[in-house]
């Protein structure tokens, strides 16, 4: 794995207390407001006129959950990351053609998320871990593009 044990140890502590369906909807929530290009890969999802209508909308909310919690399954998999998002990777690249830049944006955006509920909990240490797994993950979700 790329993380030191230490490190490992901040990612695992603290995500054993994050709650996957309210974090990954804010997570979401706030790409799709702060970034609002991306907001073009969810047309589907119905509002998302406004940051209200964005954060209180079901769809992004369940989307955001579905994502945390396939991050969730990468972090039992940190020695292997292209291989556990190997077919979401093709996925975004092949059927929705999401930028790949879009995975560092989530990335980063999640690691603002995290500080933002864990506040003293979420020390340096514990982001700068935080932040390799996020890279490491948006890596891994763009393998497959070409």
């Amino acid at each position: 794995t790329f993380l030191t044990p230490e490190e490992n140890g901040h990612v695992t502590s603290l995500w054993g207390k994050v709650n996957v369906e309210k974090v990954g909807g804010e997570a979401l929530g706030r790409l799709l407001v702060v970034y609002p290009w991306t907001q073009r890969f969810f047309e589907s999802f119905g509002d998302l006129s406004s940051p209200d209508a964005i954060m209180g909308n079901p769809k992004v909310k369940a989307h955001g959950k579905k994502v945390l919690s396939a991050f969730s399954e990468g972090l039992h998999h940190l020695d292997n990351l292209k291989g556990t998002f190997a077919q979401l990777s093709e996925l975004h690249c092949v059927a929705l053609h999401v930028d790949p830049e879009n995975f560092k944006l989530l990335g980063n955006v999640l690691v603002i998320v995290l500080a933002h509920h864990f506040g003293n909990d979420f020390s340096p240490q514990t982001q700068a871990a935080f932040q390799k797994v996020v890279t490491g993950v948006a890596n891994a979700l763009a393998h497959k593009y070409h």
